[in-house]
């Protein structure tokens, strides 16, 4: 039986989605293991006993640290479901990054992946938590799962919320400074619940292979709470990515450029059945428009940038069609249905097309500020905009070229240099796979260009030969000052190039 629709809190959605043909598998677990449809409901409400019972009501604060497993997603609705406010920590922060987070967010419950109790213990012994519950055997605190097995088996009714009632804080990756948290009301939920209806159907089989903290998994609980099918590892790798497309009959996959990058560059991704691919879309870092060829060639045209970000929702979109189009690809696409996207300069004035500035977004689905920082929401939110903080203009057609982050432009003598464009052209070099362009300071405190470049397969590539095809694709002002040759990028836990790693690791060179 339908339950009644209660305002703002998307949770009756999921459960009547989850309800509905219950026998039909929900997720395809790391391990091997299978959840179906009807289970996961029943786990969620089991869930929301057991944390009620601990307190957990409107306001509580129930903060989330695991590997991708369904659990933890169920933990999450679970705590949703009773009007709380979730966070998920990123598995790759520091524990002393985490800790922090733990406190600053007000952590009510701490739920742990039993995997992670060795981390677990390192955080609370920086951030006390009144209560810690484990999905498994963790020792600082109850087993969850075992807590719901004798939990009450009635249905647990969604809570009522107001619109501006947060939802989750989300935590940006990190890549600039320390995380800033991004916090979303329920009424911002529900919209993109609204959004993503569109799109979602039963047929729709995701496989998600970044961390659940990041902006996929947002996607994930989408997904699943509208109808479809999971398919979660644990980590990245490139040649189980390829082997579960064919095997689960993937439809969709979300990738950052750099982990896309790495799938096409494999030895075995043309040994793949891939034809089951409705979508494979990309976004969180800037795009090479001649790797993104390269995809077109393995994927076929199903290919779907999204420019999005924490703050402001998506932005937008460069469709499978448009892919088609190669003077595209150096686009991120036009503005989605319901933003609108204006480019402005330093005192907020709008700019006519073809002019540079910052890039600000107006949307129903952005989120509400950064949790207790007044000062830093006030900077971002301004005139019922969000100012993004990356500079691009539109074209003639509408489509939007970005140039890069606001703080990542680097001063050089003769004018600017814009790390993605930087990028861009070093691809291009027949013997470079993957490059990461970013400043780093002398000892005069003057700002350095520095790129670190993988090589292709079987091939070799030297400092200088960088240089000279820089120079002679761009000129000299854009050489790099050094050329560091690594192995591979280390990237983010969010699968970002790790640019602060990189500024650290060559600082001094």
């Amino acid at each position: 039986m339908a339950r009644p629709t209660v305002s703002h809190n998307y949770t009756h959605r999921v459960l009547d989605s989850l309800d509905r043909q219950p026998e039909r598998i929900a997720c395809h677990q790391p391990d091997g293991t299978t959840f179906r449809r009807g289970d996961l409901s029943a786990l969620i409400h089991r869930f929301a006993h057991v944390l009620a019972a601990k307190g957990v009501r409107r306001g509580s604060s129930v903060t989330l640290l695991s590997d991708n497993r369904v659990e933890i997603m169920a933990a999450k609705y679970a705590a949703n479901l009773l009007g709380a406010r979730t966070t998920y920590l990123y598995n790759g922060l520091a524990a002393a990054v985490q800790a922090t987070i733990v406190a600053a967010v007000d952590t009510d419950v701490l739920v742990v992946d039993s995997a992670l109790a060795g981390r677990a213990a390192e955080v609370l012994e920086r951030a006390p938590v009144a209560t810690v519950l484990g999905l498994g055997s963790i020792g600082p605190g109850e087993d969850m799962l075992a807590l719901a097995d004798k939990a009450p088996g009635d249905p647990v009714t969604p809570t009522e919320v107001d619109a501006d009632d947060v939802c989750y804080i989300r935590h940006t990756g990190g890549t600039t400074g320390n995380p800033k948290r991004v916090q979303v009301t329920y009424a911002t939920q529900s919209s993109l619940y609204d959004l993503m209806s569109t799109v979602v159907d039963a047929d729709m089989v995701l496989l998600l292979c970044m961390p659940l903290s990041h902006a996929g998994g947002l996607s994930a609980e989408m997904v699943l709470g509208l109808g479809g099918r999971l398919v979660l590892h644990r980590g990245f790798d490139p040649a189980k990515v390829l082997a579960d497309v064919a095997a689960h009959r993937v439809t969709e996959l979300h990738l950052l450029p750099p982990l896309l990058y790495q799938v096409v560059d494999h030895p075995t991704a043309g040994d793949h059945d891939l034809s089951s691919l409705r979508s494979v879309s990309y976004g969180g870092s800037s795009a090479s428009p001649t790797k993104i060829a390269q995809a077109l060639g393995l994927f076929g045209p199903v290919l779907v940038q999204v420019y999005s970000q924490n703050e402001a929702s998506v932005i937008c979109e460069l469709s499978a069609q448009e892919h088609l189009e190669p003077e595209l690809l150096a686009t991120v696409g036009r503005p989605v249905p319901g933003a609108r996207v204006t480019i402005r300069d330093e005192d907020g004035n709008e700019l006519p097309t073809g002019r540079e500035g910052e890039v600000c977004v107006r949307s129903s689905t952005a989120a509400k500020g950064y949790w207790r920082n007044p000062e830093l929401t006030a900077r971002v939110w301004r005139g019922g905009e969000v100012r993004t903080g990356d500079v691009g203009y539109f074209d003639e057609r509408g489509y939007l070229h970005l140039r890069g982050r606001m703080e990542d432009v680097v001063i050089v003598v003769g004018g600017y240099v814009y790390p993605a464009e930087l990028e861009e052209v070093l691809v291009r070099h027949p013997a470079i796979a993957q490059a990461a362009v970013f400043a780093v300071p002398d000892v005069d405190e003057v700002e350095r260009v520095h790129a670190a470049v993988v090589a292709r397969w079987g091939r070799g590539v030297t400092p200088e030969q960088v240089r000279a095809f820089v120079t002679a694709e761009l000129g000299a002002m854009y050489a790099p000052h050094q050329v560091h040759l690594v192995e591979r990028l280390p990237l983010t836990d969010a699968g970002k190039p790790d640019k602060k790693l990189l500024r650290r690791s060559t600082a001094g060179r």
